[in-house]
């Protein structure tokens, strides 16, 4: 690929027992070489299709579970409050970022969509994401990190609600709490 394509660089992508070689051409096209022993290849997704040879039986990785990605939501939640507190606003604008994208990975379990690396997101219906859209930080100071904030808060507790009401219930008032009172 160096040689004859010109790569620029290559990243070895790990997933299960397979190395996703992923290379960057010079005309900003990327190639992904996909290695694994023969007893793992198999069908990953819906979309593969064995031109030649033989596959193992397919088998469909697993969805997050909506319970790790609502963990995650408010371990960020935690750490966003903290950063905008200690104005530590670029770290503060991460952590707002990934509230939002474990809240729309919940929507998009929620409506039968993938999950993972926000390939659902762009077709989830309107009003679900409109939700989020002011959670945007459009500025890096605390108050409008707050402003971000309590935004995203709302529409993460409202996409938990959707997915566990007695969960939703229990974290409901810790989260508010968050938004209402800076460390």
């Amino acid at each position: 690929m160096y040689q004859q394509h010109l790569a620029l660089h290559h990243l070895d992508v790990r997933s299960g027992g397979w190395i996703y070689r992923v290379f960057l051409l010079p005309s900003t096209l990327q190639v992904d070489l996909a290695f694994v022993s023969a007893t793992e290849f198999r069908a990953l997704a819906p979309t593969f299709q064995l031109k030649f040879g033989e596959a193992n039986e397919s088998r469909q990785a697993p969805p997050p579970q909506p319970g790790d990605i609502i963990g995650l939501a408010w371990l960020y939640a935690l750490h966003a409050r903290s950063c905008i507190a200690r104005q530590k606003v670029w770290q503060a604008e991460y952590m707002i970022s990934g509230i939002r994208d474990n809240a729309l990975a919940l929507a998009c379990i929620r409506h039968g969509l993938p999950a993972v690396h926000g390939r659902g997101m762009d077709l989830l219906p309107g009003g679900v994401a409109a939700q989020f859209e002011g959670s945007f930080v459009r500025l890096l100071d605390t108050a409008e990190l707050s402003r971000a904030f309590r935004v995203v808060i709302h529409g993460l507790l409202s996409e938990i609600r959707c997915v566990d009401e007695e969960l939703a219930g229990r974290l409901h008032e810790t989260l508010v709490r968050l938004i209402e009172t800076p460390r």
